[in-house]
Order: C-alpha cells, then structure tokens, then sequence
C-alpha cells in the first residue's frame, strides 16, 4: 500500500522533480504543481520530498528601536543565465522559477544579457506559456534583466 499525502505535502515524481500536492482526488491519484505545471500522478509514482529548505525569500526579521520586531522586505530571488546555451538556460529558469513559487516569492529576476537576444527572447517565450506568470517586464534598471511577477 502506498503512503497517503495531503495536500501541500511536498513530494517527489519519480523522473520529473519535486512539487506540491494541490489536490487529492480519488482512486489513489493526486494532482501535484510541478516546475509551474499542474500534473496528475498516481501514488505509486510519488515519495515524500524533504521539507522545503530555508529560502532565500523569507522575510528577516530586524530590531527596531522600540525593541519590538518588524519583518523586513523579503529580496527577490534571481538567477543569472549567462553563459549557457538557450537549452540550459531553458531548464535552470523552469527549476528557479518552480522553487520560487514553491518558496512563495511574489516575484523574480531572470538576468540573461542584452547581447544577441537569443536569450532574452527564449526567456520571454518561455514565461508567456507558464500559467503562474502573471506578468513579466524588462527591468527599467537594467535591459539585460526581467522581473517577473507570480
């Protein structure tokens, strides 16, 4: 008999990675978030995952001068891109963007260069067809950069 999950237990696909349990549906089958994608399994294809690692995502928590808390700003994850081909860059932006959604980050910076733009426009191609992306804008900072919004 295969362990039961609840959802948002992390657990691991054999073959794809580690995602979310969104939903329990029945006959032993469980609707997981993957790398930005729904998918559904069935309970012999999962393994429970390790807890979530401390991200870098998180809210810090400073002193005030009052002596009480305050959570300071959580910074934004990113990922730089380059040096690598659009394949690799395609397949690190899926795993950035998965364990910033699965971190709860409001939002992302993919750096990936003004040269050429190759990269760039695989970058942007990519996000257009992930359904967590809401929105995506080149950073007005930097045009090597974009910030994307979850």
């Amino acid at each position: 008999m295969h362990r039961q999950f609840a959802s948002g237990d992390r657990v691991h696909v054999a073959r794809l990675g580690t995602g979310i349990v969104r939903e329990v549906r029945n006959g032993g089958r469980y609707l997981i978030e993957l790398k930005g994608r729904a998918i559904v399994v069935d309970a012999g294809q999962l393994e429970a995952a390790e807890p979530a690692r401390k991200s870098r995502t998180e809210s810090v928590v400073a002193k005030t001068d009052g002596g009480s808390t305050a959570a300071a700003p959580a910074p934004s994850p990113s990922i730089d891109l380059h040096g690598k081909t659009v394949e690799e860059a395609l397949a690190a932006l899926d795993e950035f963007l998965n364990d910033a959604l699965l971190d709860g980050a409001a939002e992302a910076t993919v750096i990936h260069g003004r040269s050429g733009g190759k990269l760039k426009a695989a970058v942007h191609a990519r996000l257009k067809d992930l359904p967590p992306v809401r929105a995506f804008r080149v950073d007005p900072d930097n045009a090597g950069a974009t910030i994307v919004t979850f």
